[in-house]
């Protein structure tokens, strides 16, 4: 039984530190941006689309395996089993791939800029990624003072929509901004709830995430309002002729929404229930982000 069983457990484990759904929040921002730049320009760059999303995946997998590494360093992740240092035992071999799938990300996007002459895409990309490393990176450590949500929005929102748009449109758009603005907040739910199950390790490793400051009770009493502020915008998007009247197809996403409160708002104190908290988040990102693309690509007018 045991050597059946043990196979099984190290699969999940290698899954649950690759994190396949995780990815989600690298496509959708350059979805959304794409499908924006689409409807006010009637011009697609398929060649372009597919590099940015192919880097953005790359630079997040940067981005994980250098977290495992840093978080390493400081012991927050002692007691995660499913820690790709924890699983391989090599520090500098996960340091090194996630190097790599940086330059192979980054050289993408320099193919973008190289081909449209203009490094203003770029110019975004560094800039999220340098927001990124300070997010647990040395000597900067942000996401240890609380920061990392702030860090996460203006990334994986306002920034990497905002840079999708320009990669096709080569222009900038108040539009993608609100769209971007909602996209963040997607993505930051789903850091924010990550923190739930871990406070007791990060107290442990003097690490202030938001959850540890306001407590878990608190924390959970946020999230419904986060989600609601996903409605206004885009309610308010199509009240402004911002956004076409497709764009309501978003609020199907409610449904997301409320699971993701009521299991958090029910669990928030029980690490080991409401460890599965993000993969909630995940969904409301998913599908709030694809159906909000969706609206911007769908024929309007009669």
């Amino acid at each position: 039984m045991t050597t059946q069983t043990a196979p099984v457990a190290s699969k999940k484990l290698w899954l649950a530190a690759i994190k396949p759904p995780m990815y989600s929040v690298a496509i959708m921002p350059i979805v959304v941006g794409s499908a924006v730049a689409y409807q006010e320009t009637q011009v697609f760059h398929l060649g372009v689309f597919a590099t940015f999303l192919l880097s953005a995946v790359l630079i997040l997998i940067w981005e994980n395996l250098s977290n495992d590494v840093f978080d390493s360093e400081t012991g927050i992740d002692l007691n995660k089993a499913h820690s790709l240092v924890n699983l391989t035992r090599n520090k500098t071999l996960i340091f090194a791939l996630g190097n790599g799938a940086l330059m192979l990300g980054l050289a993408g996007i320099i193919a973008i800029a190289l081909y449209q002459r203009d490094g203003t895409v770029l110019g975004l990309i560094l800039l999220c990624c340098a927001l990124g490393y300070t997010y647990q990176g040395p000597p900067f450590r942000l996401g240890y003072q609380g920061l990392g949500e702030i860090l996460c929005f203006l990334s994986f929102g306002p920034l990497a929509v905002g840079a999708a748009y320009y990669s096709q449109a080569q222009t900038w758009s108040i539009t993608s901004q609100i769209a971007g603005a909602i996209v963040g907040i997607t993505t930051t739910l789903v850091l924010f709830c990550s923190h739930f199950h871990q406070v007791e390790d990060d107290l442990a490793a003097g690490k202030r995430s938001p959850i540890v400051r306001l407590g878990t009770q608190r924390g959970a009493q946020i999230i419904p309002w986060s989600c609601g502020l996903v409605a206004i915008l885009v309610i308010g998007g199509v009240g402004l002729d911002a956004f076409p009247a497709w764009s309501l197809l978003t609020l199907a996403s409610t449904p997301s929404a409320v699971r993701l409160s009521q299991h958090v708002l029910r669990y928030h104190d029980q690490p080991d229930q409401v460890s599965n908290a993000k993969f909630f988040a995940i969904g409301f990102h998913f599908w709030s982000g694809l159906l909000l693309a969706l609206s911007f690509v769908l024929p309007t007018g009669v």
